[in-house]
């Protein structure tokens, strides 16, 4: 099966909000503008790809690191909207693996969660039909 693309982007800058805001009242000591410009450029520079077959997490502002899970190897998802996201269309979904270097990932604010969601659970179930068999036989 050829490798699809579910998603591809970065956070929505409305996490930043409290930061901004803050930074605005403040803008007239001067570091806080460098702060607020921080916290844009590094969810700027976070990229993640939901494939269906692994996600990439791509982070870092000077350095980069960049983490991968197969999609056979996670077990659980969760979409998350709260209050103030969704006023805007937005929502956060974690993603539970057995990953011993990311057990948990989470993708923050992005447009269209429940559509990635259902996309993401339906890949998760093509790529787990041979390990649940295999989990079973040895549990």
């Amino acid at each position: 099966m050829e490798e699809k693309t579910i998603y591809e982007g970065s956070p929505s800058q409305w996490i930043n909000i409290k930061v901004f805001l803050l930074c605005g009242l403040f803008c007239w000591l001067i570091v806080p503008i460098f702060f607020a410009l921080y916290h844009y450029y590094l969810l700027k520079c976070t990229k993640t790809t939901i494939t269906t077959k692994r996600i990439i997490v791509e982070r870092g502002l000077f350095s980069k690191r960049t983490d991968e899970i197969l999609l056979k190897r996670v077990t659980d998802t969760k979409l998350f909207e709260p209050f103030l996201l969704r006023l805007v269309g937005l929502s956060n979904l974690t993603i539970y693996s057995t990953d011993k270097t990311r057990g948990e990932l989470f993708v923050d604010a992005i447009h269209n969660g429940k559509q990635i969601w259902n996309e993401l659970r339906a890949a998760v179930e093509m790529e787990r039909v041979g390990v649940k068999e295999f989990e079973q036989r040895f549990v």
